[in-house]
């Protein structure tokens, strides 16, 4: 049942009867084609309707038509078997994740000779990421059983080979690299005996499979565990014999869909498109029955109760996902009392109120509701999976609100959390301590909400939260949040401009360049690093490159702090003039009037909508309600922390 589960996508809308129609209708079409293009590319597609909408995709970007709002990306993909199966299966898929995607395809076998030359394919296209799509076929593995030394030998080499092909995509571009996992070979020599002899297929590529994550984690790599993904399907269907013998297929064409999707999911998560919010339905979802008929005791969720024990693992999961950061929202039509009771009184609840940023129960219709939700939180409405066992409801909300992902779920609820970790909605390409506590920044936001609505005016509710800013250059230590921001921001972001951790590095060095950082904390706990800025000097002149801000920090005069702290590095360093860009796209209408209220003068306006706008570093802005404190900044000669 995994196994088809995996293979068919089964989380996924089946495809329409009339797809093959409605792709050729999107042929020379050019309104609103991106997201028409997603909405195909979210069903659950078969390989050769991947390849249809693929088709789709490259003849519109062949013809310059706009695929906005998919952000655009170049893939280079490299490996040892055969690549062109794969490409349009990527391209399809891709779209599904956000990303309007080109791929470049090097040649049969030619990792190394693709990765080292500067004139290959792959580097004289410039993307912005590698796939090395290699597996254990493709290195110089030697399987020597009994003799250890020489599988250490035989281990040096493959990683030597490794390292070779991603030091050349480092060298000769400013991709990133996308490096897979090795899965194993399913035939054992031993038996049970295989992972404890050493040149064993089995203990070799575990001991590569140990080194490819260490080294990733070491260089700022992507990970893509191919690995993990192949047990998960069962290592004897993942390889098929007969199609690498055939075609030199990497893998069975069984799970071509589900490779893809899962290399879609890493370049949504690197492009910032990775969901933030788990939307849960309570009656039939988080417990069996209904609890308004059946009252707070007739509900299912006990343990030793099968269909109880289905119910409990769904709240499991929700709270380990609480966990690694994802926010927990309750959307449900019942009445708000009843519904709360469960969380209160019911001994075999897991999820509790304090678990929930939102916890909304009532008659309106979910769509409605849940852009509520959203709003409350400060999220986009494509940061939220709402999980409901309903199927008039999730239709309801994927035509109401398509943005949201809503799961196709199983009759039987036992596989209800198996369905919603296989989706990969919270997809992560990396994890920090703000990662881990972001859920309680949301919870701890809802707290604000509610103080802010029982103050009498606004500048009563910004005292009262007794803030405290605090400002830093990039460096290190903020370096993987800082990459995260700058490439999930959607909302409050000037230019939408993303980076890579190479090049963010390289900001940090760049005489020419200022940086911030921005923390703000208050009575109610850190929010954490919530705005980055990066200006760029051209004479006496700073260009405001990427200038964003968190969400969830909205209304509380941060962005007036900023620029004071801008405009005051500024003129340390005999600059005169800052100027500033808005790059409006499809999320970022928040801040169409972003410079305008803080007093820049517009200059300019471009054809695609763009504005320019100037302000001189002698401008006075006034300070807002809250401490601020520096840090870090060698140029500083004020005290490390004033009142505002």
């Amino acid at each position: 049942m995994t196994g088809n589960l995996l293979a068919d996508l089964s989380w996924l809308p089946r495809p329409p009867a009339d797809l093959a129609a409605r792709c050729r209708m999107l042929n020379g079409e050019s309104e609103d084609l991106g997201n028409r293009v997603r909405a195909l590319a979210s069903y659950g597609l078969d390989e050769n309707q991947l390849v249809r909408l693929s088709k789709v995709i490259a003849q519109a970007q062949l013809e310059g038509r706009s695929l906005a709002p998919l952000t655009p990306f170049r893939l280079g993909v490299i490996g040892n078997g055969t690549l062109d199966f794969i490409i349009p299966a990527l391209v399809a898929s891709a779209a599904r994740h956000g990303v309007a995607l080109q791929c470049i395809k090097g040649g049969y076998d030619q990792i190394l000779q693709d990765a080292q030359s500067p004139t290959s394919a792959i580097h004289s296209a410039r993307p912005g990421a590698v796939l090395i799509a290699v597996d254990y076929r493709g290195l110089p593995l030697r399987l020597t059983p009994g003799d250890s030394a020489a599988a250490d030998e035989s281990v040096a080499q493959s990683l030597s080979f490794m390292a070779a092909a991603r030091a050349g995509v480092a060298e000769n571009s400013e991709a990133v690299c996308i490096v897979q996992t090795l899965a194993p070979p399913p035939e054992p020599l031993f038996g049970s005996l295989d992972r404890a002899v050493a040149g064993t297929p089995r203990r070799i590529i575990e001991t590569l499979n140990d080194e490819i994550v260490a080294s990733a984690q070491r260089s700022h790599d992507v990970l893509f565990d191919v690995a993990a993904l192949a047990e998960l399907v069962g290592l004897a269907n993942w390889h098929s014999p007969v199609e690498w013998n055939l075609a030199r297929l990497p893998f069975s064409s069984a799970y071509l869909a589900l490779y893809a999707d899962h290399v879609g999911r890493i370049l949504g998560a690197m492009l910032g498109n990775s969901r933030r919010c788990l939307v849960l339905d309570l009656d039939n979802t988080l417990w069996g029955g209904v609890i308004g008929d059946d009252g707070v005791e007739g509900i299912r969720i006990a343990q030793g109760d099968p269909i109880g024990e289905a119910f409990l693992s769904v709240q499991r999961t929700a709270l380990l996902l609480r966990q690694r950061g994802v926010v927990l929202a309750v959307s449900s039509k019942n009445s708000d009392e009843i519904a709360r009771q469960a969380f209160r009184k019911h001994p075999e609840m897991l999820l509790r109120e304090e678990h929930l940023a939102v916890l909304q129960a009532n008659w309106t219709d979910k769509a409605t509701n849940i852009k509520a939700i959203a709003e409350q939180l400060s999220l986009g409405l494509e940061s939220l999976v709402v999980l409901d066992d309903n199927p008039a409801e999730r239709a309801l909300i994927r035509q109401m609100l398509p943005a949201v992902a809503v799961p196709e779920l199983p009759a039987d609820p036992a596989l209800y959390a198996r369905t919603l970790c296989a989706a990969g909605y919270f997809e992560a390409i990396a994890f920090s301590e703000e990662d881990r506590t972001r859920a309680d920044f949301y919870h701890d936001n809802a707290r604000r909400i509610t103080l802010q609505q029982k103050a009498t005016d606004l500048a009563t509710y910004l005292e009262s939260l007794g803030m405290k800013i605090t400002f830093r250059p990039f460096d290190e230590v903020g370096r993987s949040r800082i990459i995260q921001l700058v490439n999930k921001s959607n909302q409050f972001n000037l230019t939408t401009r993303r980076y890579t951790e190479a090049e963010v590095a390289a900001a940090e060095r760049a005489p020419d360049c200022f940086t911030l950082q921005v923390r703000l904390a208050d009575i109610f706990g850190d929010n954490g690093m919530i705005s980055v800025v990066i200006c760029r000097r051209r004479s006496s002149t700073w260009y405001i490159d990427t200038w964003l801000m968190s969400c969830r920090v909205l209304g509380r005069q941060v962005e007036r702090m900023v620029l004071r702290e801008v405009l005051y590095h500024a003129a340390r360093r005999g600059i005169s003039k800052l100027v500033g860009v808005y790059r409006p796209t499809d999320r970022n209408k928040l801040v169409e009037d972003h410079y305008a209220k803080l007093g820049f003068t517009r200059v300019a306006r471009q054809d695609d909508g763009s504005t320019e706008w100037e302000l001189t570093t002698d401008t006075e802005i006034p300070p807002a309600p809250m401490l601020v404190e520096h840090a870090e900044f060698s140029d500083l000669d004020r005290e490390t922390v004033v009142v505002a």
